[in-house]
């Protein structure tokens, strides 16, 4: 097997052509890791050890039941933030009736109006754009 060295730059290396090397672009990389990590299953009880309260471990939250990786917006969904109730669960449907009361902070779609998916569907954009997803939700 040939040595994969991660760069952040597009630009050709030299390298002995004793020792092949295969060069892999950053954003590909991160790409290859969503790709398999999205296999990862995550039940709601699991999920919920991801709800900011141990800081060594990251922050999930889920959409459509998609698990995101919101560790980097820590100052929105960790302990104090704003979003602390969605951290460690699944937030569809307060994210579709932009609610934060805990009875919303459920996957469940049941009843929401045309305007309520696609608020959520809005949502969903923004997380993907934002975060990357570490799994799904087992059913």
């Amino acid at each position: 097997m040939y040595p994969l060295k991660i760069t952040n730059s597009q630009s050709p290396h030299t390298h002995s052509p004793n020792k092949p090397l295969r060069t892999l672009h950053l954003s590909s990389y991160y790409r290859l890791i969503a790709l398999f990590s999205e296999s990862m299953a995550f039940t709601l009880q699991q999920l919920k050890q991801y709800d900011g309260s141990d800081p060594s471990k990251p922050i999930y939250v889920a959409v459509k039941s998609r698990v995101f990786d919101v560790t980097a917006g820590k100052s929105f969904y960790g302990p104090s933030g704003s979003y602390c109730m969605f951290a460690g669960k699944d937030a569809s449907r307060a994210l579709a009736k932009m609610s934060k009361n805990d009875e919303d902070v459920i996957g469940s779609l049941d009843g929401l109006s045309e305007k309520e998916i696609q608020t959520l569907d809005d949502w969903e954009k923004k997380f993907e754009a934002k975060y990357p997803v570490v799994g799904s939700l087992a059913d």
